[in-house]
């Protein structure tokens, strides 16, 4: 089994840690490739941010797809799944979802820890679009700037701590879901400090895009998952022109 792992950011210290749990949580016998967005930010906190990662993982996984027997998106908030699930004929995964499945199915109600305050909206949103609001008991946040994003981790590890804590005794919290890809890992190593199940989205998705292929569903051919009609497209990189215009990208003009 050979799955594409994705880091819609621009971080190469993020992919590492992404890397570190994604090898924790894979069987034997299963291959990784790593990939890290070739433009965009180094971190998604907003809708904008969002919308250009979700096109980078688009490119990304347009190029190296047919090598791959599923694509996991690797950055909570699952920028450009749906899109992916809809142009590619392999099974596509994500951290928020596969985290959120997870937390349902060992409690009743979830927190989400988080990197930054402005990082919440969109969670919160992502999270009732897949139907999970009701489910949801807080959101919890780091409320000052980041020094360095490869080392949240180290720098912020006790606050993320505490709000873990206040989550559970404050919120009612069942099930603690460490989000962000930054966060990977960290829940292996504070489980045992904590009163409650403490999930990583990493390896929720990993470990379901390894059931996802042995599951060995067809790819849809009829409904809303389709693959895209064939029509014109222009400006895109050829490799995702033939996923989503069904056809190579026609040059963009030059002419005034």
């Amino acid at each position: 089994m050979k799955l594409l792992v994705i880091n819609p950011n621009i971080s190469g210290d993020v992919t590492r840690l992404i890397e570190s749990e994604a090898r924790r949580s894979i069987r034997p016998g299963t291959e990784l490739t790593m990939a890290t967005a070739p433009f965009g930010v180094a971190y998604i906190e907003t809708r904008a941010e969002a919308q250009i990662g979700g096109y980078a993982a688009m490119q990304v996984a347009a190029e190296h797809y047919a090598e791959h027997d599923a694509v996991v998106v690797a950055a909570f908030g699952d920028p450009g799944l749906a899109a992916l699930r809809e142009i590619l004929p392999i099974p596509v995964v994500g951290m928020t979802e596969s985290a959120l499945v997870s937390a349902c199915q060992r409690g009743n109600r979830f927190s989400v820890i988080a990197i930054s305050q402005r990082i919440q909206a969109w969670y919160r949103e992502t999270i009732a679009a897949y139907g999970f609001s009701e489910r949801l008991a807080s959101i919890r946040a780091l409320d000052e700037p980041l020094a360095h994003i490869g080392r949240v981790q180290e720098d912020q590890g006790q606050r993320l701590i505490a709000l873990a804590e206040r989550a559970v005794q404050d919120d009612g919290a069942d099930v603690l879901i460490l989000a962000g890809a930054p966060l990977a890992g960290l829940a292996r190593s504070v489980a045992a400090r904590l009163p409650v199940p403490a999930l990583d989205g990493v390896t929720c998705a990993l470990r379901q895009a390894q059931a996802m292929v042995d599951l060995g569903a067809s790819a849809p051919t009829a409904g809303s998952f389709a693959p895209p009609p064939e029509k014109p497209c222009q400006g895109l990189p050829e490799a995702l022109a033939r996923l989503v215009g069904r056809r190579t990208a026609e040059p963009v003009s030059t002419v005034g």
